[in-house]
């Protein structure tokens, strides 16, 4: 089965307080073989990117409405008239905040969704052939 990578290169800005951000490069990525995960690399000033994954649904929802909980949480706010989505991402290692523009974030998640609409990412995974295999035994 052949497998699609959706990639997105972007820079994001990382809030250290309400007056000053830097910018950090990041990309987005999407894979139809891990249907239900986004997985952001962020390039911070050092040797190692930093990853997250987090649920793709949490983000789709996050461009309209506040959503999630826990370690990450996403919501929409617009910033001198420009439409933004805030990203707060929490872990052992500490907290940041990130703020995406939403227009580049909507068209990439519009391509995943187009690559595994909302809803197929069972399909994807195969889960409901392997299912139906064992059911018919």
């Amino acid at each position: 089965m052949e497998h699609t990578v959706v990639e997105r290169e972007l820079e994001l800005k990382l809030i250290l307080s309400p007056e000053r951000s830097i910018p950090v490069p990041a990309r987005l990525s999407y894979r139809s073989d891990d249907p239900y995960a986004i997985h952001v690399t962020f390039h911070i000033n050092s040797e190692f990117p930093v990853n997250w994954t987090f649920a793709r649904e949490l983000l789709v929802e996050g461009v309209f409405r506040p959503c999630g909980n826990g370690d990450v949480r996403v919501w929409p706010t617009k910033v001198n008239g420009r439409s933004v989505v805030l990203m707060a991402l929490s872990s052992p290692d500490g907290d940041a905040l990130l703020e995406a523009p939403t227009p580049p974030v909507s068209a990439w998640l519009e391509r995943t969704l187009r690559v595994v609409p909302p809803g197929a990412e069972a399909e994807q995974l195969g889960i409901d052939a392997a299912l139906d295999q064992l059911l018919a035994r």
